[in-house]
């Protein structure tokens, strides 16, 4: 790895706060590396020179080859429910976080490779992927961020000349992409499982400064940081519904605490309305179909409570108590965003009555 000649400033406050959930690593040589896609508005918005990154200096750079002096590449350690099942150790497999930068409206926002090669979380796979499905996920993600959807950005996609073996060998890619931050409830899963207090502590504190300041000053911060992760799921899941669109892998680790969409995987906007129209081929009892996203988002939003617990309260009967009632909030908060976005699509002016709504609410929970 070389020091980029890309003039930008990236910081390590994720791996300098969080030392025990990043790895320090390197990604893989691309033997061949061609420029396939550049968001140069996406660029200039994070105060990068779009020229410079159609440079080979640049395209290094975009493929974590060379960094700028300072910025430590890391894979984040973070455990998930895949599908139900709890994995106590998944992490970035075939991504790296480059480093944090400040944007042109001094947000600061990660900058994120995928499939940039195997890490010591790769789990038996080669850490790579393939042109097709990082094109994809740049052409949804950008589709879902003209939506007006929180979503991960796709900055570029740069083929490394290197094949990759799936089903046939396939062009390989890697995508650059940025996002508000990695944070996920399966990071706090991660934590909760060292059974680490002060750093599952830390965790929520920096996911607090973050992402949800106005937590800090509440009376009891770390409470308010999970009903503030629970409206923002619920807005997220409402603005999906309302465009057809279907994640295909809820699982706790593709679950951000910022409420932004992350890994478009087997996703897919339906073309006509079916509650149980399933994107991903191995979802075979179609646990994340269209109609059970909201049910799903509630239930890995239970698993994030459960991490949370020992902050929550010393006395685990009444940090239970306190959950419950925050996670209470989910289905009156998605409730009132859905049945508000569906009435802006078609021109009502006036919300339904109450009961009207209540009924509607638990039919979407059968």
């Amino acid at each position: 790895m070389t020091t980029s000649p890309v003039s930008v400033a990236l910081t390590t406050s994720f791996a300098d706060t969080l030392p025990e959930l990043a790895l320090a690593w390197q990604a893989e040589e691309a033997p061949d590396p061609t420029l396939l896609t550049l968001n140069e508005p996406l660029a200039a918005e994070l105060g990068l020179d779009p020229d410079q990154l159609r440079t080979p200096e640049g395209v290094a750079f975009l493929l974590g080859r060379s960094v700028p002096s300072g910025a430590r590449p890391v894979a984040q350690a973070y455990a998930g429910h895949q599908f139900g099942g709890y994995s106590p150790r998944l992490g970035d497999g075939r991504a790296l976080l480059l480093g944090e930068l400040t944007d042109t409206e001094g947000r600061l926002r990660d900058l994120h490779l995928k499939g940039s090669g195997r890490t010591p979380f790769a789990r038996g796979g080669d850490g790579l992927a393939a042109v097709g499905p990082m094109l994809r996920e740049y052409v949804v993600s950008e589709a879902m961020h003209a939506l007006g959807i929180p979503t991960t950005r796709s900055l570029a996609v740069v083929a490394t000349g290197r094949d990759v073996r799936r089903e046939t060998l396939l062009p390989g890619a890697v995508l650059t992409r940025v996002a508000a931050s990695h944070l996920r409830v399966g990071t706090f899963q991660y934590a909760r499982g060292l059974d680490d207090l002060d750093l599952l502590r830390r965790l929520s504190d920096a996911a607090i400064q973050r992402h949800h300041p106005s937590a800090r000053d509440a009376e009891h911060p770390p409470r308010a940081l999970y009903e503030a992760v629970v409206a923002a799921q619920a807005q997220l899941v409402a603005k999906w519904m309302l465009v057809g669109f279907v994640h295909g892998v809820m699982n706790t680790d593709n679950m951000t605490i910022s409420g932004e969409t992350i890994d478009y995987g087997p996703c897919a906007f339906m073309e006509a309305y079916d509650p149980a129209c399933v994107h991903s081929s191995i979802d075979e009892g179609g646990r994340y179909a269209y109609g059970n996203q909201p049910a799903a988002a509630e239930w890995n939003l239970a698993r994030l409570a459960e991490a949370m617990l020992p902050l929550l309260h010393e006395d685990q009967e009444i940090a239970i108590s306190m959950a419950v009632e925050s996670l209470g909030t989910f289905r009156p908060l998605y409730v009132e965003a859905l049945l508000s976005g569906m009435r802006r699509k078609i021109g009502l002016p006036r919300a339904p009555t109450a009961p009207r709504a209540l009924r509607w609410s638990r039919s979407c929970w059968g």
